[in-house]
């Protein structure tokens, strides 16, 4: 340790009062986090890349300072998918300090990593008051059944309105609207389903009409419209 010449000349003056650091919660306890590995907590966070073409949702389960459980959520760019492939494959087994220096390829995925170290360091998990955690696997079950992310695309014109391209509960297949052209429902397939359906060689039309669903009105429609094509 090297000290400048003024602090060498200095009187030593004793340090009467010292709390140490605040307790955080973590997963129904309180714990005095001092190092790395007094970290535990599933958390999810948000990511974006510096142009703002793409976003990551990042889940991460943390069990005394190591990620034992990561899902990796990307939307907007191609690119960013095969960045979380890696980062899939990165981020797991490694405590939280280097996961946060660990290059994850794509500017989304390491800013959502940069907000859940924040998160998790400072006792804002989503787990924070749940009684010894959740389990490992708690992340996949965000996906449900379908293994899949939910996802919102919607479209529209100024000149032509609004289409429903995929929501929560699947592809959009048709739209629903009134006498004023208004959307009142739609038809969907939820896609995580129908693939299911077709690895156990399931008939694709049969696995289609399985895997279909309405929303809101639909039957009450006196138009439907293909969002894609009209």
């Amino acid at each position: 340790m090297i000290y400048s010449k003024e602090v060498e000349n200095m009187c030593t003056v004793r340090v009467g009062a010292s709390h140490g650091c605040a307790p955080i919660p973590e997963e129904g306890k309180w714990v005095n986090s001092r190092q790395i590995s007094d970290i535990s907590g599933l958390t999810h966070g948000i990511g974006w890349c510096a142009p703002q073409q793409g976003a990551c949702k990042l889940t991460l389960n943390v069990k005394e300072g190591i990620i034992e459980e990561a899902l990796i959520e990307t939307l907007g760019c191609s690119g960013m998918t095969h960045s979380a492939a890696m980062a899939s494959e990165a981020l797991v087994g490694k405590t939280l300090l280097e996961a946060l220096n660990t290059d994850l390829v794509c500017d989304a995925i390491n800013t959502a990593m940069r907000e859940l170290f924040l998160q998790i360091v400072y006792g804002r998990t989503q787990s924070a008051f749940s009684e010894g955690g959740l389990p490992i696997g708690a992340g996949l079950e965000d996906l449900g059944k379908g293994t899949r992310s939910q996802v919102g695309t919607c479209y529209s014109t100024k000149v032509k309105g609004p289409r429903y391209l995929e929501l929560a509960e699947g592809y959009i297949m048709q739209m629903g609207l009134d006498a004023n052209d208004e959307i009142i429902g739609y038809e969907y397939v939820n896609m995580g389903k129908f693939m299911d359906a077709i690895k156990k060689g399931v008939d694709p039309v049969e696995a289609m009409n399985g895997a279909k669903g309405t929303y809101g009105r639909y039957a009450d429609a006196v138009k439907y419209i293909d969002p894609r094509h009209e």
